[in-house]
């Protein structure tokens, strides 16, 4: 993927670049990071206490991480937590998402992975309720549970080029019947300071991966350490800084970029590190905490709907390149129309939304061409043959006070 691009945009330069065994890197600094508290590897984060007074204190100590997502989540939600590993961001989220929600914290490293599991009893009694599973796996690769590929291969070694082949049917096989996260499954994904221990040739794929697993609807909510300037060469030929977070990190708009480019939309930035966390060879590593959703797919509809931009900027651009001009009726399809309008979703508190006065059925609903943006005409809404007249009535008035 080297030379790869996507939407027109060149692959940052770090994709490139692929320094020794970052993997092998990573899974040794973590296997000591469970057996002993690395403070090197945190960055300084306030978490909810009243969250945090149940858990076991090694798990506070020997979890690593530069943000909070979990205070983006609610009630009721299925969450997929990337690189859980020693389970604290996933035991906030389960006291967090109830008893009727569900939390998969994902991680490759056997060390964490046994600390996080080692509680599960002891949470659940604390809590109330078990609502949390650990699997083992690579969060860029989300379709193959790795427990099952380790029992097969110790099972059934590969020793031959036939005996290989096999092995990676026995791998596609798997993905396909029982994967280890489910296309369109999850509603909320979070990840706390992990996306940047991925190696480069693999981050288009989490990416991709992340899209794939979220149900249409869902969001991300991803902390992590962003550059404010490609890493010096110097940086990227040091093994201990990629397993420390900051020699694989992104720049701050191609980190957003690459959500963008898998296919999300209403990206936003919700939390910023003012304070670097870091600083070598003049680059700035700080955390960044971003927003993103998924739902931009279906058929775009025309059901003479429009939106209004309420400002305060005179104009704005979406995701899909509607251009929003403060004030104006802008004319969309349903599919749009109903993005904009979520009171959930990104836009919520910025758009008015306007629904014509004579509605058009889903079934009788044309073809709309969302590529153009256009003013949508006050007769659209209202119809060209509205003629009616109306004085205000006594039932217009809200009581003698209000006149």
């Amino acid at each position: 993927m080297s030379s790869t691009k996507a939407s027109g945009r060149a692959l940052p330069a770090q994709l490139n670049v692929i320094r020794g065994d970052i993997e092998g890197e990573v899974i040794t600094r973590y296997a000591a990071g469970a057996q002993a508290q690395q403070a090197e590897l945190c960055c300084p984060t306030v978490y909810d206490h009243n969250y945090l007074k149940i858990l076991p204190q090694e798990i506070i100590e020997k979890d690593y991480g530069c943000g909070d997502p979990s205070k983006y989540v609610r009630t009721g939600e299925t969450v997929l937590d990337l690189g859980s590993g020693a389970g604290k961001i996933c035991y906030i989220l389960s006291q967090k998402v109830g008893a009727q929600g569900k939390v998969i914290g994902v991680d490759f490293n056997d060390a964490m992975l046994s600390l996080a599991r080692q509680y599960q009893d002891e949470m659940a009694e604390k809590i109330g309720y078990s609502n949390i599973v650990f699997r083992k796996g690579k969060i860029q690769d989300l379709s193959l549970a790795l427990e099952p590929v380790e029992q097969r291969l110790v099972s059934r070694p590969v020793q031959s080029v036939e005996q290989m082949s096999e092995f990676e049917t026995f791998c596609e096989e798997l993905r396909a019947t029982d994967p280890l996260v489910a296309g369109d499954s999850v509603d909320v994904i979070v990840s706390n300071c992990v996306l940047n221990l991925v190696r480069p040739r693999d981050k288009r794929q989490l990416f991709d991966e992340m899209y794939r697993v979220l149900r249409k609807g869902g969001r991300c909510v991803i902390s992590d350490i962003v550059c404010d300037e490609p890493p010096t060469e110097a940086i990227l030929n040091d093994p201990e800084l990629w397993s420390g977070c900051i020699a694989g990190a992104l720049e701050e708009g191609e980190f957003l970029a690459m959500f963008e480019q898998a296919g999300f939309y209403g990206i936003s930035v919700l939390e910023r590190q003012e304070e670097p966390w870091r600083t070598i060879d003049g680059v700035q590593f700080r955390s960044l905490t971003v927003l993103a959703y998924k739902g931009k797919e279906g058929p775009c509809l025309e059901r003479n709907q429009a939106v209004v931009y309420k400002g305060p900027w005179k104009c704005v651009k979406d995701d899909d390149g509607h251009t929003l001009c403060r004030g104006e009726y802008t004319a969309v399809c349903d599919k749009t129309y109903r993005i904009m309008t979520d009171p959930q979703g990104p836009y919520a508190g910025h758009i008015l939304g306007l629904e014509p006065l004579h509605e058009i059925s889903l079934e009788k609903a044309q073809a709309y061409d969302c590529n153009k943006s256009r003013r949508r005409g006050p007769r659209e809404l209202k119809g060209v043959d509205y003629n009616e007249t109306r004085d205000a009535s006594a039932e217009d008035c809200c009581g003698p006070e209000c006149c």
